[in-house]
Order: structure tokens, then C-alpha cells, then sequence
């Protein structure tokens, strides 16, 4: 039900998230998906990458001084139509959920969905949510077979 992320928190300059991006290629990272959430002083990278790549990955960027870490997300599906995103939120809202953050998988996973990666306050109840209302979910298997 749940996937792995790296977070890397990134300072707030010109060239930072190139220079992280090309580390990662040169080190033969593959990303999968990738969101970008800044303030003044630094960013939040987080990413997504095939699961053999997860481990290498944080390794080469904490060798390089970046402050990496692994945490869980879901990857859920929902029709690529419009309101398919808006009823899954409506289904989160109504379970008393709130999504922390959220953003669009960039490789479809099938056709007629879209794909989501989602951090919500309660993941565990999320899951169960998803499961109990047919909401499709991919596991970090199928994520890596995208």
C-alpha cells in the first residue's frame, strides 16, 4: 500500500536543485516523479525513484552533504476525468483526513487514471480508507514496474 520517498532538503539557491539532479543522473538515478516546495531559505525535494535505486540514492546524496531521508507516501489512482480528484479529496475530507501534501506521478500508470503520490496526517487510516472504497493504490512493485 505504501512507497517509499527520499525528502532532501535543499538550500534556497540558483543551480541547487540542478546540481542535486545531476548528481543523482550521474550516479544513474532514475526519477520517477518529483515535487519542489520552497521558502526563503531552502526547498523540500521529494522524490520518487524505482525501489533498487532507493538506497543508493540517499547514500550518494548524504556523501555529498545533502540532508536525505526515506519516508512513506501512497500512490493512489484516480479517473483522469474531471472531479476524479475532487472526489477522492471529498472521500478524505468526509474520514476527517487532510492531505499534508500532494502531487501527480509523471509516468501513467494505466489508462483512464491518473496517478498520485499523497502524504496525508493519518496513513494508516488513509489506507484503509482507500481499500474500503475501491480507491486503487499501487505498491512500490508496481510503481517500479511503471
Amino acid at each position: 500500500m505504501f512507497i517509499k520517498q527520499i525528502s532532501v532538503f535543499l538550500e534556497n539557491h540558483p543551480g541547487a536543485l540542478r546540481e542535486m539532479t545531476e548528481l543523482l543522473g550521474k550516479g544513474g538515478v532514475d526519477l520517477l516523479a518529483l515535487s519542489v516546495a520552497d521558502t526563503q531559505n531552502f526547498g523540500i525535494i521529494r522524490i520518487i525513484v524505482e525501489s533498487a535505486q532507493i538506497d543508493p540514492a540517499v547514500q550518494l546524496l548524504r556523501d555529498n552533504g545533502y540532508i536525505a531521508k526515506v519516508n512513506h507516501v501512497i500512490c493512489a489512482e484516480v479517473p483522469d476525468r474531471p472531479l476524479g480528484l475532487s472526489e477522492l479529496l471529498a472521500m478524505i475530507e468526509k474520514a476527517n483526513l487532510s492531505v499534508e501534501y500532494m502531487y501527480s506521478f509523471q509516468r501513467a500508470s494505466s489508462q483512464g487514471e491518473a496517478a498520485l503520490i499523497l502524504r496525508l496526517n493519518n496513513g494508516d487510516k488513509a489506507a484503509k480508507l482507500f481499500q474500503m472504497n475501491n480507491v486503487k493504490t499501487l505498491s512500490q512493485e508496481q510503481v517500479d514496474a511503471l
